[in-house]
Parts: C-alpha cells; sequence; structure tokens
C-alpha cells in the first residue's frame, strides 16, 4: 500500500511577486516627484501668482553679484553663448532662468535673447507667492 502523496508542496519562497510590488512602488514615486531640480546656487527668485513645472534641461543662474553660472558652473559672460549652445546640443532646447529679483531686466534680457536666437524655448525660474 501506496501512502505517499503524489502533489509536493515545494518549500521555496517565490520573490517574483514582490519584485513586481517593489518595481510599481518605484514607478509610482518617481512620477508623482517633483521634475524640478533646484538650483543650489544662492538665488532670491521673484515671486509669482501662478508657476508651472517645466522640465528642466539646461539652467542659467544669474547671481546678485552678476555672476553666470550654466548648470551650477561659472561662465564668463562673454563666453556665455558659446557654453550654452554647447549644453543644449542634442538636448530639448528649454532653458530656465535663475535670476535674483535684485538684477537688472538688462542682464536677464541679454540671456534670452542668447536663448532665442540659439532656438530654445526660455522660461524663467520664480517661487510661488501670494
Amino acid at each position: 500500500m501506496n501512502l505517499k502523496s503524489k502533489h509536493k508542496i515545494d518549500p521555496g519562497f517565490s520573490m517574483s511577486s514582490m519584485t513586481d510590488i517593489i518595481f510599481l512602488l518605484l514607478v509610482f514615486f518617481m512620477l508623482t516627484s517633483n521634475f524640478i531640480t533646484p538650483s543650489g546656487l544662492p538665488v532670491n527668485l521673484p515671486s509669482s501668482k501662478t508657476s508651472t513645472i517645466v522640465m528642466q534641461r539646461v539652467s542659467v543662474t544669474i547671481t546678485p553679484d552678476l555672476r553666470y553660472f550654466i548648470n551650477e558652473r561659472r561662465v564668463a559672460k562673454d563666453l556665455l553663448e558659446v557654453e550654452l549652445a554647447r549644453e543644449l546640443e542634442g538636448k530639448e532646447g528649454v532653458v530656465v532662468l535663475h535670476v535674483d529679483k535684485s538684477v537688472p531686466v538688462e542682464h536677464l534680457v541679454h540671456v534670452a535673447g542668447i536663448a532665442t536666437t540659439l532656438k530654445a524655448k526660455v522660461s524663467i525660474a520664480t517661487k510661488p507667492g501670494n
């Protein structure tokens, strides 16, 4: 008389469902996180009532002491067009300007003009205001 069962239970644990859950959580958090990369440079941004999120490709920062930075790398004002063209090469043409509110508008217009001649879209970074 054979009393052994024909159906054996596998004592192993399958991690495939756990990895699926972790992957879905990772995708969820990536999609719901901020798309704005904050600038690490000390700039007091102007405030606005409406603010839209723009996917930042190239960031140009002008500090209160009129120093220019492209993606947190210092650039001389006369080399700004060359460096900006190099940064925009092969990327979607979106330039986000982080300009301190004490900087005269002529410097903002200068950088925006360079970006426009390079066929890039220009967006001005602001902080949410009243």
